[in-house]
């Protein structure tokens, strides 16, 4: 009777460690559905887009149709019209090189942020995020355990850092938003008279008015789920990483959207091919009055699914991952040209202001090495490859096609421009940090929109004043200094022979920090970045490194 009590204890013990030390995989495995017994997801339902009138009213009527395209995670190295385009050079973006080429390349175009969802606040208020305590990315309810497990089995040198306490009781992810008092530019732009619609991703919460239909927009059909298509439907090809990130968002993805706070469904096609055939049925049915349409595609954000009609035609490419990557930009590339190509056939191509840009740059965590060159950094840092953005104007009938602007510009500043050019009023009772670009690109002025910009992730900030760029980690107190006209490529640290210039930047930071507000909610992760490898890649001694507060 012993033997077998002791057996048992035996087995229990070695079970319960099995269980501990495969926790994270077991989360990761019982994840999905966990997750599917909590959001089901209903068939296709068919979208009920509004419908404007079948004539145009007012023959008068001058005020031009706005559209944002935003990519999500798209590299500055990704489009062919900056440096010839993924991989090897021969992936081609024809439709988005042709809108700058009828347009305004902004080579200097920067992202709010560099990640997500700071971005896309800072996109839909004109203001610095950190102004309204809209500093950090929200994570899902489970990010915290998750990543407080990870940290405890780092084996090097530079280890995760998690508060566990403050990781286990963020807000719950649909709070984890921009507060319902912002104004967005939908709102403005729908108190002027426009029909406004919403696709794709939001990131900017769900609950406590924070909603896209809460936020101005008229409809909204909403990012669901992480899957561009079901992992084993036979029309997409996959592409995995042993990264933590990309575990995650394969364990916990969804195929599925919502429409106008509805029951989540499956799409019927391939997720950036349905939002852009979504979106021409939005500007089919408003042909006829003023509209504002943000399409925000969730491409070409990881998991790595391509459709293998695209992927077959990147056999040349070397390489599975960057064949996959490469037929996720060219799903991107023909949703703009169906956008403007609707627009030719309803002849108000000439009347619409398109705005193209990506929330920040290329990921480390895809393992994919010049998605961001010839810059240095990822996602989630502030050297150039992490804010350094594709961005791209285009309206025929007010602006010249051909323009290279070289001065810094920055997210912000698309809110002050739209507002402009819809003849709408910004808001007075709060500061509005972008400017309104369109004089900047009707004259010759030599004169600059921003002398001084700022980015901010806890931990880990950047300014840049005039031609010097300033990074800081604080907590390693890592310090970065370049002269951006002499160094574009931030290669050449002068932190030590520059001290009247560091004090300059320093200052200057030190007075913007001064007028943010608090986050909203914590951050309780500091994560080590390294500069120059990505995610995975062998660290070694004097690699460069800072730690990321989320």
């Amino acid at each position: 009777m012993l033997r077998k009590i002791i057996s048992l204890l035996v087995v229990l013990i070695l079970s319960g460690s099995l269980l501990w030390h495969y926790k994270v995989n077991i989360l990761l495995w019982a994840l999905p559905k966990i997750i599917n017994i909590a959001n089901p997801i209903q068939e296709n339902i068919p979208t009920t887009w509004s419908h404007g009138p079948k004539e145009v009213l007012d023959a008068s009527e001058t005020r031009p149709n706005i559209i944002l395209i935003l990519a999500d995670d798209m590299g500055y190295n990704d489009i062919s019209l900056h440096n010839g385009g993924a991989g090897d050079g021969s992936l081609q973006t024809p439709h988005i090189d042709s809108l700058a080429e009828n347009g305004v390349w902004f080579s200097k175009g920067y992202a709010a942020n560099a990640t997500c969802a700071p971005s896309r606040a800072s996109i839909m208020t004109g203001r610095y995020p950190t102004r309204f305590g809209f500093e950090f990315t929200p994570i899902p309810d489970y990010g915290g355990l998750v990543l407080s497990w990870l940290a405890a089995e780092d084996d090097h040198v530079l280890k995760r850092r998690i508060d566990q306490e403050l990781a286990t009781n963020l807000p719950d992810f649909m709070d984890q938003g921009m507060p319902s008092e912002q104004i967005t530019v939908a709102e403005i732009l729908k108190q002027a008279g426009y029909y406004t619609a919403h696709i794709g991703k939001w990131h900017l919460g769900h609950s406590n008015g924070m909603s896209p239909n809460d936020q101005g927009f008229d409809d909204s059909l909403s990012l669901g789920g992480s899957y561009y298509l079901p992992e084993d439907d036979s029309r997409v090809v996959n592409a995995k990483f042993e990264t933590d990130i990309d575990k995650m968002i394969w364990s916990s993805g969804q195929y599925s959207a919502q429409f106008n706070g509805g029951e989540y469904f499956a799409p019927d096609k391939y997720v950036t091919d349905y939002y852009t055939d979504e979106a021409l049925k939005v500007i089919e049915n408003n042909k006829n009055r003023p509209f504002f349409l943000y399409l925000s595609h969730w491409a070409i954000h990881n998991p790595l699914q391509a459709l293998r009609s695209d992927v077959q035609e990147m056999q040349h490419m070397s390489g599975h991952n960057l064949q996959v990557y490469s037929g996720m930009i060219k799903a991107l590339d023909r949703s703009v040209g169906k956008i403007v190509q609707k627009l030719k056939d309803l002849e108000i191509y000439g009347k619409t202001l398109i705005i193209f840009t990506s929330d920040n740059g290329g990921a480390n965590y895809i393992e994919l090495e010049d998605i961001n060159q010839p810059f240095r950094g990822w996602k989630i840092t502030f050297f150039e490859g992490g804010i350094r953005v594709p961005f791209i104007l285009s309206w025929p009938d007010e602006i010249k096609a051909g323009i290279k602007y070289e001065h810094p510009i920055h997210h912000f500043d698309i809110f002050s421009t739209i507002a402009a050019a819809a003849k709408s009023s910004l808001p007075d009772d709060r500061e509005i940090d972008g400017v309104n670009l369109l004089p900047f690109l009707k004259s010759d002025t030599l004169q600059k929109p921003h002398q001084t910009l700022f980015w901010r992730s806890g931990n880990h900030q950047a300014v840049l004043h005039d031609d010097w760029k300033y990074l800081v980690s604080i907590n390693e107190n890592k310090k970065w200094l370049f002269n951006t006209s002499a160094d574009p490529l931030e290669q050449n640290n002068l932190v030590e022979n520059s001290p009247q210039q560091l004090q300059l930047v320093e200052g200057l930071l030190a007075d913007f920090n001064d007028a943010q507000q608090e986050p909203l909610f914590p951050s309780s992760t500091l994560m080590p970045i390294l500069i120059d490898k990505y995610d995975g890649e062998k660290i070694e001694e004097n690699d460069e490194y800072i730690y990321w507060s989320n």
